[in-house]
C-alpha cells in the first residue's frame, strides 16, 4: 500500500528572524526621515507665529504710532504691569482676550520674589495661545507660581537692544524696540528695519528653582536661568547701569557694569530659576508679565549659546535659543523671519539686535 506524506508549508524560525530584522532595519531608516519631517513642519509653524507678531506689531504701530511698550518696574513699590504681548492681542485674533484685562491697573502685586497676579485677571493669565508657543519646545504649557496662581508661557521675546554698554538696564532708554514705558516708533529704526531684530526664539524653562555646584550646568539646552543677582546692586543711579560689587562683576570706567565677560561669571554661580519660581524668574513662564526674563530678551548672547541665560534683578544677559537644528528664529522690524545660526558672529549678532547703533551689518 502506498502512502503520501502531506508537508505543511509555512515560516521556518530563521526565516521569522530575517523578516523581523529587516522590518527593524527599515524602521531605523525611517524613523530619522519621519522625525524630520515633523520638526520641520514644527519649524514652519513656529516661523508663522512669528509672522503674525510681525503683522501684529506693524498694525499696533500703525495705530498708536508707536511700539508697544512693558512697565515691569512702574516705579510703584510691589507694583508690576503688563507685557508689550499683552498689548497685542486684539491684533492677534484675541480680542475677546484684552477684553478681560485693564491696563490702568497693576498685572501683578506683591514683594519681586513672590509676585501673585491681580485676582481680575487671574484666569486670563491662565489662558494658553498657540501663537505664544513654538511647538517643537517640550515644556509644559502652564506653569505654577506663587500661591498657586497659574500662568500660560510664550517663547516669543521682545527685543530691549544689544545688551551691550548699559543698554541691559531698561529703566533708560536702550538700543531696542522696548523699555519701560517706552515710545519707540518705526522711524527710529535708523539701522533698516531689515537689519533690526524686534523679536526672537527662547527656550521655556521648566521645574522648581534649584541649587548647582558652582561650575556645574544643567543639561544643554538649558531649560533653567541663571541668578546672576549676587554682586549687583539693583539701584537706580544717576547714569544709566547697574553698579557691581563682586561675584564676577567689574564695573567699567563710569562706575557700572559694561560688556561683561559672561563666561567668567557664570561659573561662579550656583541659583538657578525653573518655571515654578515665586519670583517668576523663569524664562517665558507667562506671556502676561512684563518682566524682562518672561517676555524681553537681549542679543548679548549668540542663538543657543553655551552660556546660560543670566537674569540680574529686574533685567539680564540673553540671546535667542530654540529647539531647531542649526540656530533660533528672530523676526526682523521689516516683519521677515530668519534662522540666525548657532555660529554667527557675536559682534555681527548684538549689532543686528541694535536698532539704531549704526552698526555695518554683512550678510547673516
Amino acid at each position: 500500500m502506498n502512502t503520501s506524506t502531506t508537508r505543511k508549508r509555512g515560516f521556518t524560525l530563521i526565516e521569522l528572524l530575517v523578516v523581523i530584522a529587516i522590518i527593524a532595519i527599515l524602521v531605523a531608516l525611517l524613523l530619522p526621515a519621519v522625525q524630520q519631517a515633523r520638526e520641520a513642519a514644527r519649524r514652519t509653524q513656529c516661523k508663522n507665529n512669528l509672522k503674525q507678531f510681525g503683522l501684529a506689531l506693524h498694525n499696533y504701530e500703525g495705530t498708536f504710532g508707536m511700539f508697544p511698550m512693558t512697565n515691569a518696574q512702574n516705579y510703584l513699590p510691589n507694583v508690576q504691569g503688563f507685557s508689550p504681548q499683552a498689548r497685542l492681542l486684539p491684533y492677534m485674533e484675541q480680542a475677546n482676550l484684552q477684553n478681560l484685562l485693564d491696563f490702568t491697573q497693576p498685572a501683578f502685586t506683591g514683594p519681586f520674589n513672590s509676585l501673585v497676579p491681580n485676582p481680575l485677571f487671574a484666569a486670563a493669565f491662565a489662558t494658553p495661545l498657540q501663537v505664544m508657543l513654538c511647538p517643537s519646545d517640550p515644556a509644559p504649557t502652564l506653569n505654577t507660581g506663587a500661591g498657586g496662581a497659574v500662568y500660560a508661557g510664550v517663547n516669543y521675546m521682545i527685543s530691549y537692544g544689544s545688551g551691550t554698554g548699559a543698554n541691559y538696564d531698561l529703566r533708560w532708554q536702550t538700543d531696542g524696540f522696548v523699555f519701560e514705558n517706552s515710545g519707540v516708533r518705526m522711524r527710529d529704526a535708523t539701522d533698516g528695519t531689515s537689519n533690526s531684530v524686534i523679536m526672537s526664539e527662547a527656550i521655556r524653562s521648566v521645574g522648581a528653582d534649584v541649587t548647582l555646584p558652582a561650575g556645574m550646568l544643567p543639561k544643554f539646552n538649558y531649560q533653567m536661568t541663571l541668578n546672576g543677582s549676587a554682586g549687583v546692586s539693583a539701584n537706580l543711579l544717576a547714569v544709566k547701569g547697574l553698579a557691581g560689587s563682586g561675584g564676577g562683576w567689574i564695573n567699567g570706567p563710569n562706575g557700572v557694569i559694561l560688556n561683561p565677560d559672561l563666561a567668567t561669571i557664570w561659573p561662579q554661580k550656583t541659583a538657578w530659576r525653573g518655571a515654578s519660581s515665586a519670583s517668576l524668574r523663569g524664562r517665558g513662564v507667562s506671556w502676561a508679565h512684563s518682566g524682562a526674563v518672561s517676555t524681553l530678551t537681549n542679543g548679548y548672547t549668540t542663538p543657543n549659546s553655551k552660556i546660560p541665560d543670566v537674569v540680574v534683578h529686574f533685567t539680564g544677559f540673553f540671546g535667542p535659543r530654540s529647539w531647531h537644528t542649526g540656530g533660533a528664529q528672530v523676526l526682523m522690524a521689516d516683519g521677515s523671519v530668519r534662522l540666525l545660526s548657532d555660529n554667527i558672529d557675536t559682534a555681527l549678532h548684538r549689532g543686528l539686535h541694535s536698532k539704531d547703533g549704526g552698526e555695518v551689518v554683512g550678510d547673516f
